[in-house]
Order: structure tokens, then C-alpha cells, then sequence
């Protein structure tokens, strides 16, 4: 957990990772695997230790976030294959839940995961676009929410267990927090598939244009 001293500045920097990733992941894709490799590898690491100074705290959380942002862009398809994997994932999840109330099995779970995997890395571009949109809108609003002065979304701002961030565990009971989440996303992916439509659209343009005698 951080220091309340650090609660805003962390929850600043998801706001605009959530930006970023959300509305321009696909274009900056390789920023964003950076940057959420970088709040991963800080949480873990803080999760993981207990030091016993604000200084310490800071100095393990950058080792680490360097450290995850470094392993992040440097393994591109895999964090495109995990990406599929983990929308698999929360599909399967979410079905599993709505119809029968529990968990689903394991094997399924890794199954259907791999498969999602797969399938990631023969679209890319399709799921580059939606997972960003959906990880970028949720990471958006909880450290908007944060910002506001929101405590649950404080806690999950700063939180050292980084399993906190997953999307149904901060905000329980809040559907309307769902439902946001679900509108920004769509947003997001739809600003996504304009933009990166008329950057290739310009490319096959300026191509035909250098064919032609």
C-alpha cells in the first residue's frame, strides 16, 4: 500500500496511462505495454517487500516498474498474446458467474485462455484496439474516481496487491461503475478504428501515389 502522501500522484498517472492507453493504444502500443508493465512491476514488487521508509518504497517501486516496463516491450507478442488471453479469460469469467454463479473450472480457464491467445496474435490490430480500450477505460476511471476523492478507488489506486486493479474487484455494488467503464470503452475503441483507419488509408494513398509513373 502507499502512502497516503502518494495516493494522488499515483492515481494521476492511471488517469492518463488510462488516457492513453483507452483512446491512442494501438498507435502507442508499445508505450502502453511500457507503462502498465511499469505499474505492474511496481506493485508487484511493493506487494512484495516491506520497507521501512517512504524513500525505500520509492526506490523498490521504480526498480520494478523498470523493470516490468523493460520485460513488456521487449516480449511485443507476447503482451499481445496475453492480452487475448486475458479478454478470453474475463469472458469466460463473466459467463461462468452470470450463468452458474462460481468460478470456472481451471482447465477450462487455461484452455480458453490459450485459444484467445492464439487467436490475438493472428488479429492483432482488432485485439491491440479492444484490449487497450478496455484496460486504458478502467484504469481511466479509477484514478479519475481517485482524483475525485473517491475512497475505494483510492485504495485501488495505491493498493500493493496488484490483483486489486483487476476490473470486478474494486468498486462491488457499483453498477453504474460498470456501466461507465463499458461506455468509455466503446468510445475508446471506436476512436481507435478511426484513427488507425485513415493512418492506413494515407499509407495506401501515398503508396499508390509513389507506383504511379
Amino acid at each position: 500500500m502507499l502512502p497516503a502522501a502518494y495516493v494522488t500522484p499515483a492515481a494521476f498517472v492511471l488517469t492518463i496511462g488510462g488516457l492513453l492507453s483507452c483512446f491512442a493504444g494501438y498507435r502507442l502500443f508499445r508505450v502502453v505495454l511500457g507503462l502498465y508493465g511499469f505499474i505492474l512491476g511496481a506493485a508487484l514488487v511493493s506487494s512484495m517487500s516491506n520497507p521501512h521508509t517512504a524513500w525505500a518504497l520509492i526506490v523498490e517501486g521504480m526498480v520494478g516498474g523498470l523493470v516490468g516496463a523493460i520485460l513488456m516491450i521487449a516480449a511485443y507478442f507476447v503482451g499481445v498474446g496475453l492480452i487475448g488471453a486475458g479478454l478470453a479469460a474475463l469472458a469466460l469469467t463473466s459467463g461462468w458467474h452470470f450463468a452458474a454463479h462460481t468460478d470456472p473450472p481451471t482447465l477450462i480457464l487455461v484452455i480458453v485462455s490459450v485459444v484467445g491467445a492464439l487467436c490475438a496474435l493472428s488479429i492483432v490490430r482488432y485485439v491491440v484496439i479492444f484490449g487497450t480500450a478496455l484496460a486504458g477505460s478502467w484504469t481511466l476511471i479509477v484514478g479519475g474516481l481517485a482524483l475525485a476523492g473517491d475512497a475505494a478507488a483510492k485504495r485501488a489506486a495505491s493498493a500493493g496487491d496488484v490483483w486489486i486493479l483487476y476490473p470486478l474487484d474494486p468498486l462491488q455494488g457499483r453498477w453504474w461503475v460498470l456501466a461507465l467503464w463499458f461506455v468509455v470503452a466503446f468510445a475508446g475503441v471506436v476512436a481507435q478504428l478511426a484513427t488507425t483507419r485513415n493512418k492506413q488509408s494515407q499509407k495506401m494513398k501515398r503508396r499508390t501515389t509513389q507506383e504511379k509513373p
